[in-house]
């Protein structure tokens, strides 16, 4: 499934002299003449990574928006209950789980001179900019007419989302057989995802200095929606070239449920779904648990909290560089080991990181004690080490998903795309509700800030430490075997 080079049907060209095998043709990637498109030409290959790299960008900022934005206006700005602000959220993240194996399947079936899956990015690119702003407006009426409201738009944004980014999840697979450059493009797409999260928390904090203000989020939501839109469309148009010259997956109009069977059976792709839950649901859980941490455990102004979340971001953009090299240098399983390694040990400081003095920041200038400036110099060491060794959760498992396609005689990318991501969105459901439920047991009550019992203090240092810590490591011994290739091999023709 790479892009190739082919001769007119006409003249089937021979390769070294040799005849084309019966049963292929010189599209075929079995077929001796399949080359990768990108073979010699620095150019193509520049122009594929900034343009693939840009098909995450919009989507990125969304996603990091509705994250830490969208729970605090249903409930601030549109005045719903909680219960019902939280309903909304389940409901989208279940429906967003859902559809994601049925447009896989459904991508893996399209055809088009355009080249696999760019239909659906590029015909879902504006209803998917004009769904994300209008999650953020605010309807009249009751509050269950906003309900259903919330409801439905959520419902279609999470559909047209996944016709977009589920497509273009897949598209690695396709257009190269080189595992540097398949590792390389995502690197591309996690490092413009995660620099729009940065730039769209930035953009937030400037747009929305009241949380009640919903017309503030609308402008906010308006913005995103035009960059949803832009960066998609320039995406598509960048690797037009490149796509409509790559090999389509095969197909033998086999139904849904024989093709979920068939995934069943492949050993690595089962490896990377299990690499992929684990890593994040250790990276979930220390996301969340952080704005609890940082102010509860570590006494830490709030305000200093938020910039140490951003810390975190722009050390996992970095990392994201770190392993691209490392994995095009010594492999991808390596980088996977040093950067887990990296992971663990941000871990276990966290895990026993000493409180600032809170009569030094109740009494003035707190970073007048010495005690509190080492402190957060060492806490800043450890956001720095976490986010750095967390960035090989974005990177690893999907540099590693292309081997598990190969591994499929149909090679359905979409497919398999598809069953990622949705362990992703359940992963990232489960740990919230794990997370939930252990505060709760522990003694856990917001109003009383750090004043939390031991259990309380004790839990949240291991959801930040030793949890995610000990999710690292069973990872790493579940990749112990993998079989990595070289990274400058190119993958063989089946």
């Amino acid at each position: 499934m790479a892009c190739v080079r082919t001769a007119p049907l006409d003249q089937p060209p021979t390769l070294s002299g040799q005849e084309t095998p019966a049963g292929t043709t010189p599209s075929d990637p079995g077929s001796p003449q399949a080359v990768d498109l990108l073979d010699g030409n620095p150019a193509l290959e520049r122009r594929l990574l900034w343009s693939y790299g840009l098909g995450d960008v919009g989507t990125g900022m969304a996603a990091t928006l509705i994250g830490f934005y969208l729970f605090v206006f249903y409930t601030s700005a549109a005045h719903l209950p909680p219960a019902m602000a939280g309903t909304v959220l389940m409901v989208s993240r279940i429906w967003d789980a859902l559809n994601d194996p049925l447009i896989g399947w459904l991508s893996d079936r399209t055809r088009s001179p355009w080249g696999p899956r760019l239909p659906w990015i590029i015909w879902s690119a504006l209803p998917l900019g004009i769904a994300m702003a209008a999650m953020w407006w605010l309807p009249p009426g009751s509050d269950w007419t906003r309900f259903w409201i919330y409801v439905a738009i959520a419902v279609v944004a999470n559909s047209v989302y996944t016709c977009v980014n589920l497509p273009y999840s897949a598209l690695p697979a396709e257009l190269t057989r080189q595992t540097r450059l398949r590792t390389r493009l995502n690197t591309a797409r996690f490092t413009g995802s995660t620099i729009a999260g940065v730039v769209g928390l930035l953009v937030a904090a400037l747009l929305i200095p009241d949380h009640s203000n919903a017309s503030s989020y609308l402008v906010m939501g308006v913005l995103t929606g035009v960059i949803i839109t832009t960066s998609t469309l320039a995406c598509a148009w960048g690797i037009a070239p490149i796509a409509r010259r790559c090999q389509t997956p095969g197909s033998h109009g086999e139904p849904l449920w024989r093709s979920l069977a068939r995934l069943g059976r492949n050993g690595r792709f089962l490896m990377v779904l299990g690499l992929y839950l684990l890593l994040w649901c250790g990276l979930q859980l220390m996301q969340n648990a952080a704005l609890i941490y940082l102010p509860v455990v570590i006494h830490l102004p709030d305000t200093w909290s938020n910039w140490l979340l951003l810390l975190f971001m722009v050390s996992t953009v970095v990392g994201l560089q770190i392993w691209d090299r490392h994995a095009h240098r010594h492999g991808r399983i390596k980088a996977l080991r040093l950067g887990g390694l990296l992971w663990i040990g941000g871990c276990g400081i966290a895990q026993v990181l000493v409180p600032l003095q809170v009569s030094a920041i109740q009494g003035g200038p707190w970073l007048s004690s010495f005690s509190n400036l080492a402190g957060l110099a060492l806490l800043v060491v450890t956001i720095v080490v976490l986010g750095i060794g967390a960035a090989v959760a974005y990177l690893i498992p999907w540099a590693l998903l292309p081997d598990a396609i190969d591994a499929d005689p149909d090679r359905p990318a979409g497919l398999l795309s598809a069953w990622m991501v949705f362990i992703q969105k359940i992963c990232i459901g489960f740990a919230l509700w794990i997370f939930g439920q252990l505060l709760s047991i522990s003694g856990y009550q917001a109003a009383m800030a750090t004043h939390q019992t031991a259990s309380a203090l004790t839990t949240i240092r291991f959801s930040m430490g030793l949890i995610p810590a000990l999710l690292v490591v069973l990872g790493l011994l579940l990749m112990r075997r993998w079989p990595d290739r070289s990274p400058h091999q190119l993958l063989p023709n089946p």
